[in-house]
């Protein structure tokens, strides 16, 4: 019996469109491979849609598209996403989750959390790996303590020097990897910008700004064994812009705009030393993070130096990645091993029980947990 998959995207995020464009290329990529996806929507207020699965981009500009029907999500009783309107309603049969988030909550690990309550299996990784990888600085912790190759990265404080002179890279430590971004010469400026930017208010993180320095990617999966792309080179724009920018990654390629149509050097015209010191970095954050499904890791390399260094993770890519896995395998295998591996290759974490009543029962009144907890006596 054939399995029924839903595509899951858009939600609360900066980033929102470039999901809705994410979710709409993969449901177009089962559809034509001759599944019957379930498209869902995820509007940015929190309301879910089951959509048409031939919605076109122009469908969302003024929210969900025609012919959509809105959806309940149920978490206690009979988990399950459930249409909205309709007696003796059934839950949608879903065997695995494609989640297409990007930016902000769902790839920090919240969509995993709901399809997890759900009982659904669901691409993405766990919620845990996906928390560290949208977060800026604990991502920086982690390849620095598993010495992997990076930059400095510390905490904006508004009281405490960094440990290192700008000027800086000031960015949001919660978010994807191309929104809010500032170059700033000194630590004066880059408090002043933290307090004005709504994409800092959550928190920033400072790195040294090196201009010299290259941007690379590369794509792994973890199904049915961890595997690499090609190391690609984003190509900034004509004014050479110090940053690899959202308009730039996004929005460049003309009618076809978009990561696919982005110019790009694929593969990296690059010494074969870099590709392969890219290839371990790449090998090292799998293991160190433990994320699984498609992921891309952002490297920058040093062209005079020689040096290469891991950047950042993006637990749920643009595009999911696909236009690097073309050469290697089709767009429909690569989503089709996601979803089986979602299915037949989850994460285990432990379960409550294993104290068998141990602690409640040697717990007495809770009256006698609260003494000493009044506060001071006035």
């Amino acid at each position: 019996m054939a399995r029924s998959y839903a595509i899951v995207f858009g939600g609360p995020s900066p980033e929102h469109e470039i999901s809705i464009l994410t979710g709409l290329q993969a449901t177009r990529v089962l559809l034509d491979g001759g599944h019957d996806p379930l498209p869902i929507y995820v509007a940015p207020g929190g309301a879910w849609h089951l959509v048409p699965a031939t919605a076109e981009a122009k469908d969302f500009l003024t929210g969900a598209p025609a012919g959509s029907k809105e959806l309940d999500v149920v978490l206690s009783g009979q988990p399950g996403i459930y249409p909205k309107k309709g007696m003796g309603k059934k839950a949608l049969g879903i065997d695995a989750a494609l989640l297409c988030f990007h930016g902000g909550i769902g790839e920090g690990g919240a969509g995993a959390a709901v399809f997890s309550l759900l009982g659904i299996p669901a691409t993405g990784s766990t919620v845990f790996a996906g928390a560290v990888g949208m977060d800026k600085l604990a991502f920086g912790g982690l390849v620095h303590s598993a010495t992997i190759a990076s930059l400095p990265r510390e905490a904006l404080s508004a009281t405490t020097e960094p440990s290192f002179p700008g000027p800086y890279i000031l960015k949001p430590r919660f978010g994807g990897s191309s929104i809010g971004i500032e170059i700033v010469d000194d630590i004066a400026t880059a408090r002043t910008v933290a307090k004005t930017s709504p994409h800092l208010a959550a928190g920033a993180v400072l790195e040294p700004y090196r201009p010299a320095l290259v941007d690379l990617n590369m794509s792994f999966r973890t199904y049915p064994e961890l595997e690499l792309t090609e190391l690609e080179r984003p190509l900034r724009g004509e004014d050479d812009s110090a940053l690899y920018s959202y308009q730039e990654k996004y929005l460049a390629g003309g009618s076809g705009a978009g990561l696919t149509n982005a110019p790009r050097e694929f593969p990296a015209k690059a010494p074969e030393a870099i590709h392969e010191t890219a290839r371990k970095l790449t090998r090292a954050v799998a293991e160190v993070t433990r994320l699984t499904g498609i992921v891309r890791v952002d490297l920058l390399w040093d062209e005079a130096s020689g040096e290469v260094f891991v950047n950042e993770v993006n637990t749920i890519p643009g595009a999911l990645s696909l236009y690097l896995w073309a050469p290697q395998h089709p767009a429909l295998r690569v989503l089709e091993d996601a979803l089986t591996e979602a299915i037949e290759k989850p994460v285990i974490f432990p379960q409550s029980g294993f104290g068998q009543g141990v602690a409640l029962r040697a717990a007495g009144g809770i009256a006698t947990k609260l003494v000493g907890l009044g506060g001071p006596s006035a």
